[in-house]
Order: C-alpha cells, then sequence, then structure tokens
C-alpha cells in the first residue's frame, strides 16, 4: 500500500513561462516528493525577458479556491506567495484562519526583478495589509533583503547584524519566525533566522548563473515541503537551501528563452 504523499497548498500568482510563481511551487513541491496544489491570485503575462502585465484575479474567487480545497483535503501546509493587492492579503488571512490552516510560509513577493515600471507586482498598500493581516497568522516569513527593508520601514540591510533586526521586527509583528534572504549580499550568501528570541545564520555558497528566476519561490516552497514532512524549522531551511543550490548549479547549463531562465527543480532526477 502506498503511503499519501504530504499535501501542499500554494497560493500564488500564475508564471505562464514556468519559471515562478504557481508553476515553480508545484515543480518544487514534485521535486521533493509532495503533492501540490494551488489557488491562483493573479495571471502575469511574462517571459524570461520580463513581466509585462498582471492580472489580479478577483478576492472572492480566491477565498472561493482556497474553501474548495480546505473543503476536501487535509492540507499540511501552505506557502504564499505574490498576492498582489492588500485585499487578497485580507482575505487569504482570513481563509486560512477559517480553515485553521497550520505550517504557513509566506513569501512576501513585492515586486519583480524583471518586471516593467508599468507591471508592478504590487499595489502601494500592500505591505501594510501583509503587515496587519497576514503576518500574525504565518509560521515563517521568508523575505529577500528588499522586501524585508520594505516591510520593516528600514534602509536595504548591509551586513547579517541588519539582517537579524529587520527578522526580529517582522517576529514583532506576529510571525512565528523571519528568515530574511541574503541572496542579494556581496560574497558568499547568507540568510538569517529569528524565531524563538534567537537568531541562527545560514551560510551558502554562491552559484555562478544567470537562471536564477523563481529561486526566491522555490526555496520558500521547498521550506515548506520539509515543514510538512515533520521537520523542524532549521533543518527544513537547511535542507531547502542544499536543494536550491544544487538546482541553481544545475539548471546554469539550462537554455530557456533569451533571458533569466529557472533553475533546475528536476535535478536530482536527472542525475
Amino acid at each position: 500500500m502506498t503511503a499519501t504523499p504530504p499535501k501542499l497548498l500554494s497560493i500564488a500568482g500564475s508564471d505562464p513561462s514556468g519559471g515562478a510563481g504557481i508553476q515553480a511551487d508545484l515543480k518544487t513541491f514534485a521535486a521533493l516528493g509532495a503533492y501540490g496544489m494551488a489557488a491562483i491570485t493573479a495571471l502575469t503575462v511574462q517571459n524570461t525577458q520580463g513581466v509585462m502585465r498582471v492580472a489580479p484575479v478577483p478576492v472572492g474567487v480566491i477565498d472561493a479556491q482556497i474553501d474548495a480545497i480546505f473543503a476536501d483535503i487535509a492540507v499540511d501546509a501552505v506557502k504564499i506567495g505574490m498576492l498582489a493587492t492588500a485585499k487578497a492579503a485580507r482575505v487569504v488571512a482570513a481563509s486560512l484562519q477559517k480553515a485553521q490552516a497550520r505550517k504557513i510560509v509566506l513569501d512576501p513577493v513585492l515586486a519583480a526583478s524583471l518586471a516593467a515600471d508599468e507591471a508592478s507586482f504590487s499595489e502601494a498598500d500592500l505591505a501594510p495589509a501583509i503587515l496587519q493581516s497576514l503576518l500574525p497568522f504565518v509560521d515563517l516569513a521568508t523575505p529577500n533583503l528588499a522586501e524585508a527593508a520594505t516591510l520593516t520601514g528600514t534602509p536595504v540591510a548591509r551586513n547579517v547584524a541588519e539582517m537579524a533586526e529587520q527578522a526580529e521586527r517582522l517576529v514583532a509583528w506576529g510571525a512565528k519566525a523571519a528568515l530574511v534572504t541574503g541572496g542579494h549580499l556581496e560574497g558568499a550568501p547568507t540568510d538569517v533566522l529569528f524565531a524563538e528570541g534567537a537568531v541562527t545564520t545560514f551560510p551558502g555558497a554562491r552559484i555562478e548563473t544567470r537562471n536564477a528566476h523563481g529561486s526566491g519561490c522555490a526555496l520558500s516552497s521547498a521550506i515548506a515541503a520539509g515543514l510538512a514532512k515533520g521537520q523542524s524549522l532549521e533543518d527544513a531551511i537547511r535542507a531547502a537551501k542544499a536543494w536550491l543550490e544544487r538546482a541553481l548549479a544545475a539548471g546554469a547549463a539550462f537554455s530557456i528563452g533569451a533571458g533569466a531562465g529557472p533553475p533546475d527543480h528536476f535535478w536530482a532526477w536527472r542525475a
């Protein structure tokens, strides 16, 4: 008799080019042996060269998607990505509270590195809505340097100490834990976790590749998959980082489109 795999729900936007968003989350879940589901918050028009347009999904439809999943399926963990609007953030928070969701990982996508100015990934009032409505319900927030700065209203962190201070502020806002990711730091990337009153650093290796589109989505999804499997938070982060480094290294040889492609989510299968 085959055991049921961990079941994970991604609440995020769709990337038709397959590199980020819902598509990256589902690939990550599958690569790590989990069953992935998706509630779509926005449709984007994008490819490896950039984001041209974002069309938010009506909040009533977002709520209905989440309700339908929890009414039928026991969800082991939730990953939240792009929400696009403050209304979506509030609706997702209410929906997950109603469903008594657990093991929630929030990747607070506030902008796309490949987005044109007219194709913003978020409204100006999204960050306050995340802080006030959503953050108190999440087990882990995983902002990058720019997102952590926006959420905390502080300058972009330049070192581990400043990252730790921002992570602590996010926990003060209500998150159980916060991991500020240091992929954009100079030198070797280090992620900084603040949880249960303590700071833990997670050094990483710098992988030389242009194919890193959606790597933040993949990291947070991999952490959620680890939590769904019963790993501790620190073990889930370490395993996710190790998996992503291998995915980035394997994906460096990819030639998908004319711009920034994705990591190789299925590197273990190809190996």
